[in-house]
């Protein structure tokens, strides 16, 4: 049966990669792609796509975001999230918001296209590299850090503010208001109980939610 994907990363050169190696795969007929987080669940909620590759990092909504309104508005989409990270909290956040795959960038072209097999197949696939790290936290039986209870919308926020990011440029990035953007600032420290934005940057650093 022929398959459609949407391709979701907010730099060319990594679509047009991607959609070389997609192309390649038999079966598959139909490729788009969108680059930024809204326009991403715009097309997803308008079309039924067999598999959607989505980008964690995103401008105007981050990748955990899209996935986490498309399973409430529940619609039933096979997506693999990618990431530059291979920590395991990244891919755990994604599985629990529905994600049937992750992927890191450093993963090579044969491995993308044994995890679209699998997920289209209705499997699971993570990448050998996060299935370790993931195997590890869960045997550690680790608390569960507090970065964890923010909705999608605050974890976004906290990355940025973490990463040294102003409030008018998050307000810009994410087609927010600065007004809104202290909102969810202030909602974060009060969650993670910080007092500063040193302090959130140590937590961010600390819990490598942030290179």
């Amino acid at each position: 049966m022929p398959k459609s994907v949407l391709i979701v990363d907010d730099h060319p050169i990594v679509r047009q990669g991607l959609r070389q190696i997609i192309s390649e795969i038999p079966g598959v007929v139909t490729i788009d792609e969108s680059e930024n987080g809204q326009d991403a669940l715009n097309k997803i909620t308008a079309t039924s796509y067999d598999l959607v590759l989505l980008d964690i990092s995103l401008p105007i909504m981050s990748g955990l975001e899209v996935l986490s309104r498309i399973n409430k508005d529940e619609i039933s989409k096979r997506v693999i999230m990618l990431s530059i990270h291979d920590e395991e909290q990244f891919a755990m956040r994604a599985l629990k918001l529905g994600a049937m795959g992750y992927l890191t960038k450093k993963s090579a072209p044969n491995e993308l296209v044994a995890a679209i097999g699998e997920v289209l197949r209705g499997n699971k696939y993570i990448c050998h590299s996060v299935a370790q790290k993931m195997a590890l936290y869960i045997s550690s039986n680790a608390e569960k850090p507090k970065h964890e209870e923010l909705s999608e919308r605050e974890y976004s926020v906290l990355c940025m503010l973490a990463a040294g990011k102003s409030i008018k440029d998050i307000a810009a990035s994410l087609f927010l208001s600065p007004k809104t953007v202290s909102t969810y600032r202030a909602r974060i420290m009060k969650k993670m109980n910080l007092k500063s934005n040193s302090d959130l940057t140590h937590y961010a650093i600390k819990h490598r939610l942030i290179e």
